[in-house]
């Protein structure tokens, strides 16, 4: 039997699984009408922009497909697959938020029966979005490699499905991130700060809006970023194998080394599906392991969501070692993925430890705020840019123990691991914005205040969560975009490999030439103005919301007393113009610098901006999305009755933290990573047009 198959029937059970949870989730009793109302408006909200983003999408991937069909080296295939890839990510994206949209509401009404049943129906709606991914991810690959492998050029088209991926991420995280922080951080100003009324308070115009956001940007924008990341991890631990007219022997003698040539590049092709396969086995496990009592203490709360990641990151380590052993690969070859699944493992919990109130630096955050804003900016900056170095670190050391074992497939395999069980992390991930939507929806409905208390432990642990999947996310990144320029490198023939994996370098590379280091500068230069592009439309957005809730409040008499509603719509409606707006220019600069630099300098100075960025972009994304979280837990530490509590000046000026954080942590952060993997993968897919316009570079 193909063992592709077995990738194809751990997909259909994933979906399977998925469908269990969104059958349970709707099971669950919606509450009375205020609770239906309330969930009512935010589905709509996030529907209709979902709707207005996709069609501005597809005018986009129409465009793009048709150049791709018309570029010399290129081809029909690779549109097919870009086209695919696209689409698979919209699905995938679609699918987890339009479950959330219907959990938030039931969350709530299950938070007033206890802790522990608010905590299941939140995961196991964000466990939908997890499984999806995971369940798409992998039946897509399959489709490409039934439909193509037998094609001499499977290798080349298969980095257009990735980059069809990417395209919906990118657009998805910065559309959605330019939504939900415009509209949170607009709605905290200026109700928090400005009128001093408490969060979710139903007379704040901008409170629907927030809520929608959280789903655009935290579930529709993260799965699509992590659906990428996980079909281009096996993209470039593919490529890697088969590129180059000597890849093949170094296969054979060095990774299978007991096996025949061609059977052992079909084990090197099938053992990054496999190991995919025993995570989402892992993970689903894992999904039925989350549960925990009524305490509401976070260090509770984090060992429920703990138990399942933990014994996924076991059950794939142990699955894998299967994978590699029943497929005659040399064993070494399993210190290269664990090391990644170690390391993607460390790099949550360091992000945890750095954005957790329950540990010391987002403590020190909120102490700091006793003196006032310009304090809290200060010290949050401070945590973020140390928090950056464990994953910095953990990310060398997996690169060093994986090129150690298997070379550079073993640093492609590395990242495959990490991202192996993407399906329970991607839950704990998704989980948090409908634990936060359960919270406002409480506030709205004026339910008891212990409800309010179980939904807000809820919410605290989704905000630590969030960072510490948003982390991984980052990490992931890295080591994803390091396999797809290794990919590029070779592809173009910057770099052979000998028979032992070892590379050969031309002259041309050296980091003293003149392209390499034009390339470096200008990738180094890429993140930052990436970030300030998507900062400054927060920003816009932010204005644009407070101006309006200033004006509802001037005009819509009796709405500050409570016997008027607002127009919350009008809000909602701001947001989506202006996101769909802003998210174009940083999108499409994305797509056309790396085109440009190859074309236009050549391959290697294209090498030199992809790490440039790689360098900086890393570093740039894991400050700005650990001191957001910090930010955000070390106002929900004084919120909790710490330093005064909710209206105290620390507790004014935690929220000025919170607000500046947030464009940084869901916003430019999280784009970050999807910016490094989209030109890092558009790179590998403009191989053949550099191969084929040779003379001219």
């Amino acid at each position: 039997m193909d063992l592709v198959w077995i990738c194809v029937i751990v997909g259909i059970i994933a979906a399977g699984v998925a469908a269990y949870f969104v059958r349970y989730v709707l099971r669950q009793d919606e509450g009375p009408q205020r609770i239906k109302d309330i969930s009512a408006a935010i589905k709509e909200g996030g529907l209709t922009f979902i709707h207005r983003e996709y069609r501005t999408l597809a005018i986009v991937i129409a465009v793009i497909a048709i150049v791709l069909a018309l570029v010399p080296g290129l081809g029909w295939k690779m549109t097919v697959a870009f086209i695919f890839g696209a689409v698979s990510s919209m699905g995938a994206g679609y699918a987890g938020m339009n479950m959330a949209l219907r959990s938030n509401g039931r969350t709530c009404v299950a938070a007033q029966k206890g802790l522990n049943q608010g905590l299941r129906v939140a995961f196991r709606g964000g466990a939908v979005m997890g499984l999806t991914v995971v369940s798409i991810g992998i039946l897509g690959l399959s489709v490409l490699y039934f439909a193509w492998h037998n094609d001499p050029n499977f290798l080349i088209t298969i980095p257009a499905y990735g980059t069809g991926a990417s395209l919906v991420a990118l657009f998805a995280r910065v559309g959605g991130g330019i939504f939900t922080k415009g509209a949170d951080a607009g709605s905290d100003l200026v109700g928090k700060v400005e009128a001093g009324i408490p969060e979710d308070d139903p007379r704040n115009a901008a409170v629907i809006a927030d809520n929608v956001g959280d789903n655009v940007g935290d579930v529709c924008g993260m799965g699509a970023d992590l659906l990428e990341s996980y079909v281009e991890t096996v993209i470039a631990a593919m490529t890697l194998t088969t590129v180059g007219a000597i890849v093949a022997p170094w296969v054979t003698t060095t990774l299978f080394p007991t096996l025949s040539a061609d059977v052992a590049v079909q084990a090197a092709w099938w053992l990054p599906l496999l190991v995919m396969a025993g995570g989402i086995v892992a993970s689903i496990i894992g999904c039925f392991l989350v549960r925990v009592g009524e305490k509401m203490e976070m260090s509770t709360l984090l060992g429920a969501l703990r138990r399942g990641t933990l014994s996924a990151t076991i059950l794939t380590a142990v699955f894998g070692f299967l994978a590699i052993y029943f497929l005659h690969g040399n064993l070494a070859l399993f210190w290269s993925m664990f090391a990644g699944l170690i390391a993607g493992a460390l790099i949550g919990e360091s992000t945890n430890y750095f954005t957790s109130y329950a540990y010391k630096p987002t403590r020190e955050i909120s102490e700091a705020s006793a003196t006032g804003a310009g304090a809290t900016i200060i010290r949050g900056f401070a945590v973020g840019t140390m928090s950056t170095w464990p994953p910095i670190i953990l990310i060398a050391i997996a690169i060093m123990v994986a090129h150690h074992f298997g070379s550079f497939y073993g640093v492609a395999l590395a990242a495959v691991g990490m991202l192996s069980t993407l399906g329970v992390t991607l839950a704990t991930d998704a989980y948090g914005p409908i634990a936060d939507n359960a919270g406002g929806i409480t506030t709205q409905a004026e339910l008891p205040p212990e409800v309010r208390e179980r939904t807000d432990a809820l919410d605290s642990l989704g905000n630590t969560t969030a960072a510490t999947g948003k982390g991984f996310a980052i990490g992931a990144a890295a080591m994803n975009s390091l396999g797809l320029i290794l990919a590029f490198a070779m592809a173009v023939g910057i770099v052979t490999l000998s028979s032992t994996g070892k590379l050969t370098l031309p002259p041309e590379l050296s980091l003293l030439s003149v392209p390499v280091i034009v390339g470096i500068i200008l990738g180094a230069l890429m993140p930052p103005i990436f970030c300030a592009m998507t900062m400054k439309s927060v920003g816009v957005t932010t204005s644009a919301i407070i101006n309006e809730v200033r004006r509802q409040w001037r005009d819509i008499k009796g709405l500050m007393e409570g016997t008027a509603r607002p127009e919350y719509g009008r809000c909602v409606d701001i947001c989506t113009r202006t996101a769909l707006k802003e998210m174009l220019v940083p999108s499409i600069l994305t797509i056309i610098v790396p085109v440009l630099v190859g074309i236009i300098l050549g391959k290697y100075a294209l090498a030199g901006f992809l790490i440039g960025a790689l360098a900086t972009g890393f570093i740039l994304a894991v400050t700005l999305n650990n001191a957001g979280g910090a930010w955000d837990n070390a106002k929900k530490w004084i919120e909790a009755g710490h330093l005064g509590g909710k209206g105290s000046d620390a507790h004014k000026a935690a929220v000025v933290g919170d607000t500046a954080g947030d464009p940084m942590k869901d916003t430019a952060g999280p784009s970050l990573n999807i910016m490094l993997k989209l030109m890092s993968v558009i790179s590998l897919l403009l191989a053949p047009v550099l191969i084929h316009f040779a003379g001219l570079i």
